[in-house]
């Protein structure tokens, strides 16, 4: 008899991420199945406390990406029905997917990140009293949706965004691309993102072939523990659970590395960071998700 919890692998929803949801969800179905668990794939709707009670659902498995389900709604519609979830609980997906909150309180820590530009919004976007290159992005999304880099001089239409989004700004650090997995709390290892596309975009992030990773980057081994205890630091700063990752710019130039956001939602497919990063710490699929069923709970 399987004594395991019964997981409802939640996924999909109606954010601008439901897709990657999709296949994150998928991938680690297939995990969880291997190490014994049953497992209800149950797509994200306004009936989902329904959908819950009807499958007895023990544990769920949270597999959304962006909006609702990274933020904080989620999580604190399974806290009132007492189900005990994966990753970060309320208060952590909240200020994690505010970059405006999260990059101050990374800042009280310590961390480093790129400094901010205030912005003047009408038909076009431009920063205020800054002629330097800069970044656009929605203060709350994720997977790079939304994200512009302005070189150059380009303009940028506000209308290349919803009206209802709000947009901040900051400068533009070039670099290379460095990435660390959380695991309850302890860093596995940097790595590399070398992008075949302008930047790591959503395309280089969840395309075969979007971009090739460096695990473990080929860095100074003072950046690499910079990055890894920052993110040690701000997983627990923000109080997250269960697994997160850290994104981060190096300017190796300057030798000067700043952290962009951390993500309590990371992506979970084929291509995706987290399991990368855990199988090269001798961590397999079906173990991590195992390990993230066993810290699951309510804020």
């Amino acid at each position: 008899m399987n004594t395991l919890p019964k997981i409802g692998m939640l996924y999909g929803g109606w954010s601008s991420e439901a897709e990657v949801s999709k296949a994150s969800a998928a991938f680690c179905t297939i995990a969880a199945r291997e190490y014994g668990y049953e497992v209800v794939e149950i797509e994200l709707n306004r009936n989902l406390s329904e959908s819950l009670k009807h499958h007895k659902i023990d544990v769920v498995f949270n597999a959304l990406h962006g909006q609702v389900g990274e933020d904080g709604s989620v999580q604190g519609l399974l806290n009132i029905l007492d189900i005990p979830y994966t990753h970060s609980g309320v208060t952590a997906s909240a200020i994690a997917m505010d970059k405006v909150l999260s990059g101050k309180l990374f800042e009280t820590a310590g961390i480093q990140i790129p400094p901010r530009l205030s912005l003047d919004e009408t038909d076009i976007v431009t920063p205020k009293n800054y002629h330097g290159s800069y970044v656009i992005k929605p203060r709350n999304d994720g997977s790079s949706v939304g994200v512009e880099i302005v070189l150059d001089g380009r303009i940028c239409s506000r209308g290349l965004w919803d009206s209802k989004c709000q947009l901040i700004a900051e400068q533009y650090i070039a670099g290379r691309e460095l990435t660390v997995s959380v695991l309850n709390g302890k860093a596995l290892c940097v790595t590399e993102i070398v992008s075949n596309t302008e930047f790591y975009n959503y395309t280089a992030k969840y395309k075969a072939g979007g971009s090739h990773h460096i695990i473990p980057a080929d860095i100074p081994e003072k950046c690499t523990q910079i990055a890894m205890d920052w993110s040690e630091a701000a997983f627990n700063l923000l109080g997250c659970r269960g697994v997160a990752r850290a994104d981060f710019r190096w300017d190796e130039a300057n030798e000067s590395l700043y952290m962009l956001e951390i993500n309590t939602q990371p992506g979970m497919t084929k291509t995706s960071l987290v399991p990368e990063q855990a199988s090269f710490c001798n961590i397999q699929m079906h173990s991590l998700i195992n390990l993230l069923v066993e810290v699951a709970q309510c804020d």
